[in-house]
């Protein structure tokens, strides 16, 4: 979508994302960060046989709508799903691991217990790994990180023969303790890369160096695993830009919301595996400090997958534990774990593309599997026969056929309702608009279900947060969801169908660190601490370095992972800022107390506590943000059209308003039912909600049977 743009000034970085659908672009002229009307946005379907044709073909159209050259771009910013994808779709290299002798089941055994221990047909994780592409070295490191029995390598070449015959193009090593001492790690990659050097390594001791040794052998074989997909993908990416003119810096969004360098992204791809959905938590984070809301839900709905994502303060939740592929949906330990820096989000497949079809029981299913752009959606005609959810949207009259994902894409609203009559009205002897309606209905409670189990997990209440929707089908259904979890506020910011890609130029470049070392209060040691803070922060700041302005001063951030002794699992704990001097252990022990009964309402009397984990975060200074104060509410806006569509609630066809978004001004005032159309997405006003637009143009949508006018969570209205 074209903007307004001042002579002279040149383009300084584009940021793109690669969906499962749609490949998004934002490019921004200045140095405003994507806040300012220089803001050239795009959208085009995701070319699934080779990615990076499509990135090309998003970045020439959204320099063309510019009126810049390939030259003039200063930096680019890059976010995919394909590292998720590739795990989820098990479409990585073949690989193998190599442990401590003794060690070779780790794997297996994992957890010692089941998910559902009451499930006699349980479905057991996928851990990437067979038992046979398991081997082991006569090596032992002790718990303190002292060598008991060196290397011994003898049996090398007889495990690299059994890799050539087995085809394994990836090897990850895990060795007892080598988060402690990765000295044999080091050694045996050296010696495996001296007798195949085609064959991709990773050492648990560089990519996850913590304690849990199953955890750590996870993440390592889930890098090892995408690890050649992602380091072909990613130089193709960069030769491909270098052959538009494109020769500047390509940084890579991670998992966490920050920025990395091309090296950093292709030794370590495990950090990207959330790296497109965490570009929308940054969106929202910035919106939420904009318009001072404590409490925010993100919602982020694009193609293939819905993400949710809480925010606090401004602050996105952030994990350091994450599954991968769960068996069971919403239950802990039916995935493949993977210890990474994360925004926690929850992610399900619930998205324009998801199919929806009649089970054995006569019931209606919607996803997780999705269309994807190829075939697509049914009304794509591109050859898709299922019908999806963005055909149930079509059909329904939200979606208008000739304003749809900037006229690129081509709908046929005949194709969507034929598909929708004969594989569910038939099937369940409904009509075309009930059955579109139960398609939608269905996805709208899978979002809503998860949005409450997410909310619960973290023992915090989502209606009383402000949500903060986007993503191509994120505005479209963004009321229908709140009414189901009880949201009474919603905010549709600018350039909501490319959100992520406009969260991704509000991105610090940063890179976190956590290594283990195992320390009680009552034996704190201060200079093992100095000393491994000065190591974290060294290999922090150099990362950093290589990807920020010179002589910028980055913000700096200290952790320990913290719990009472006997305890399986830890809180985070801030250090203080500065030097770490004496008396240390005394002050965090002192933030662990407070912090712990904040979390659990109380204290555990006469334990020591034990420190299991640091870390330490150089990023580059987070972008500022001006608030927005409230808009004068004006007149009701003129209608550019109206549209039937079909409600379910009411059973009936209703006769609705259309707006342009571009045409609304500050403080225009539009009552439910309506429809505000751009040209990369649809915001659906239901008739249980109002929409205002504020002072910089987000819609702001309230619940006209229950309006706040302030409340912790909801901000100021606008």
């Amino acid at each position: 979508m074209k903007k307004s743009s001042p002579k002279g000034i040149t383009p300084t970085r584009i940021a793109v994302d690669i969906g499962g659908t749609f490949t998004d672009i934002a490019l921004n002229i200045g140095q405003d960060n994507g806040n300012d009307n220089r803001l050239y946005t795009a959208k085009t379907l995701t070319t699934q046989d080779d990615p990076v044709r499509g990135v090309i073909d998003v970045i020439r159209i959204a320099v063309a709508d510019a009126g810049c050259t390939m030259q003039s771009i200063g930096s680019v910013i890059h976010g995919t799903t394909l590292a998720t994808n590739a795990l989820i779709e098990r479409k990585g290299a073949r690989v193998g691991l190599i442990t401590t002798a003794g060690f070779r089941d780790i794997i297996e055994i994992a957890y010692e217990r089941r998910y559902d221990q009451y499930d006699i047909f349980i479905d057991k994780p996928d851990l990437l790994v067979t038992r046979e592409d398991c081997w082991t070295v006569p090596e032992r490191v002790d718990a303190s990180g002292r060598v008991l029995q060196p290397l011994d390598s003898q049996g090398l070449d007889t495990i690299l023969k059994a890799v050539d015959q087995r085809g394994i193009k990836s090897i990850a090593i895990c060795l007892l303790h080598s988060y402690l001492n990765p000295s044999h790690e080091i050694a045996l990659g050296a010696l495996i890369q001296q007798r195949r050097p085609d064959l991709s390594i990773t050492l648990s001791s560089e990519v996850c160096p913590e304690i849990r040794e199953f955890d750590r052998a996870c993440t390592a074989l889930a890098n090892a695993y995408i690890k050649p997909l992602m380091a072909r993908y990613l130089t193709d990416l960069s030769q491909a830009l270098i052959d538009e003119g494109i020769k500047t810096p390509l940084f890579i969004v991670t998992s966490g919301g920050g920025m990395t360098t091309l090296e950093t992204a292709t030794r370590f791809p495990i950090r990207l595996v959330e790296s497109g959905p965490s570009g929308g938590a940054v969106l929202a984070a910035r919106i939420a400090r904009e318009c001072n809301i404590d409490g925010a839900l993100s919602f982020d709905m694009g193609g293939t997958t819905a993400k949710l994502c809480l925010i606090d303060h401004g602050v996105p939740q952030r994990s350091r534990q994450f599954e991968i592929g769960r068996a069971a949906r919403f239950v802990k330990g039916s995935g493949l774990p993977v210890r990474i820096p994360v925004v926690e989000m929850i992610e399900i497949g619930a998205g324009g593309g998801s199919i929806a079809r009649v089970d054995k029981l006569q019931r209606l299913v919607v996803g997780p599997d999705s269309a994807g752009s190829d075939p697509g959606p049914a009304c794509y005609g591109l050859g898709g026969e299922y019908p999806s959810v963005t055909d149930a949207d079509v059909a329904l009259g939200f979606i208008d056929p000739k304003a749809f994902a900037e006229r690129r894409v081509k709908l046929f609203p005949q194709a969507a309702k034929k598909a929708i009559r004969t594989h569910i009205g038939k099937a369940l002897e409904i009509s075309p608009n009930q059955a579109a309606y139960g398609i939608s209905q269905m996805v709208d409670e899978s979002m809503s279900n998860a949005a409450r189990v997410h909310a619960v997990e973290h023992g915090k209440e989502v209606s009383a947060r402000t949500m903060i929707a986007f993503g191509g089908n994120g505005p479209l259904h963004a009321t229908r969801v709140a009414e189901k979890i009880g949201v009474t506020r919603i905010i549709i910011p600018r350039n909501p169908g490319v959100g992520s890609a406009v969260g991704f130029l509000s991105a610090p470049i940063s890179y976190e660190i956590i290594r283990s070392l195992y320390m009680r209060g009552e034996t704190f040691d201060l200079a093992a601490v100095n000393k491994l803070f000065a190591e974290m922060e060294s290999e922090a700041r150099s990362v950093v370095a290589k990807g920020a302005a010179t002589g910028i001063k980055l913000e700096e951030k200290r952790l320990a992972f913290m719990r009472y002794q006997g305890q399986g699992h830890e809180i985070e704990i801030p250090l203080p800022e500065g030097p770490m001097r004496a008396g240390l252990g005394t002050e965090i022990r002192t933030r662990f107390d407070r912090l712990y009964r904040e979390q659990y309402g109380r204290t555990v009397p006469n334990v020591d506590v034990e420190i299991i984990n640091w870390a330490f975060i150089a990023a580059t200074p987070a972008t500022d943000v001006a608030r927005v104060n409230p808009a004068r509410r004006r007149h009701k806006p003129d209608t550019c059209n109206n549209r039937r569509i079909y409600w379910g609630q009411l059973r009936k066809t209703l006769d609705v308003p259309c707006y342009q978004r571009e045409d609304l001004k500050s403080g225009d005032f539009i009552p439910g039912p309506a429809l505000i159309i751009e040209s990369q997405t649809t915001t659906l006003v239901s008739p249980a909600f109002d929409a205002t637009l504020d002072r910089v143009g987000n819609i702001v949508l309230t619940s006209s049977h229950n309006k706040r006018a302030s409340s912790k969570g909801a901000g100021h209205d606008s």
